[in-house]
């Protein structure tokens, strides 16, 4: 049975992929799995029936074989880890490219998410403009030093992982797209996460479902 995936019946994001559950289409276009979608209204996200799978009322959801279970990124490594071919086989490349994944959602994310609230529920306050010239310096120094871990390397970890769904993720967000002409190998980066067939397939879906549900 194919996983549920629970996901916005119209997302904010008006079909760029930027929701949370773009990173787990993405990955099980990776391993050739199709999900069944549940779409959910905002209403239906804060019901008890949704807070069962999911406890803060968002998405995504997944359920599979028993298993209901929330945080895209402990989703995307359920995925990987039950499935070949999104972790390296030897468990020191395996623990690195699950480092990655917590850098993505831990390090990088959260001054992005930061600089984007700021940016739309702050703009009328007086220190704004100062707050987001002090958020693009964090992510500007985050974005300098991933170019310098990932170096000349076509991914993060040797081989494409999951650490380069999660990061590629963040990275595809306004505010790192906005900087990411001052850091070229990370541009390329992203444009290589973004050319593979898997996660052209799986924007592809998300944006047609998008225009289906908004009309």
């Amino acid at each position: 049975m194919n996983p549920i995936i629970s996901v916005f019946a119209v997302s904010p994001d008006r079909g760029s992929g930027l929701a949370r559950d773009m990173a787990v289409r993405w990955a099980l276009a990776e391993v050739g799995v199709t999900p069944e979608l549940r779409p959910l209204s905002f209403a239906e996200l804060q019901t008890p029936e949704h807070k069962a799978r999911q406890p803060f009322g968002q998405i995504p959801a997944y359920e599979a074989d028993g298993l209901t279970l929330f945080e895209s990124g402990a989703i995307v490594l359920h995925i990987a880890e039950n499935h070949p071919g999104l972790l390296p086989a030897d468990r020191h490349g395996r623990a690195r490219a699950i480092a990655w994944m917590f850098a993505a959602v831990s390090t990088l994310e959260p001054v992005v998410l930061d600089r984007e609230y700021t940016a739309m529920l702050e703009g009328d306050r007086p220190w704004t403009p100062e707050r987001l010239l002090m958020l693009d310096d964090r992510i500007r120094r985050r974005l300098a030093d991933l170019a310098t871990a990932l170096a000349d390397r076509p991914w993060l970890e040797g081989d494409f992982s999951a650490g380069d769904i999660m990061m590629i993720c963040v990275l595809r967000r306004p505010p790192c797209r906005a900087l990411l002409a001052e850091q070229p190998a990370l541009a390329a980066y992203l444009a290589r996460g973004e050319a593979r067939p898997a996660f052209q397939a799986a924007f592809a879906d998300q944006l047609a479902r998008w225009q289906a549900a908004s009309g």
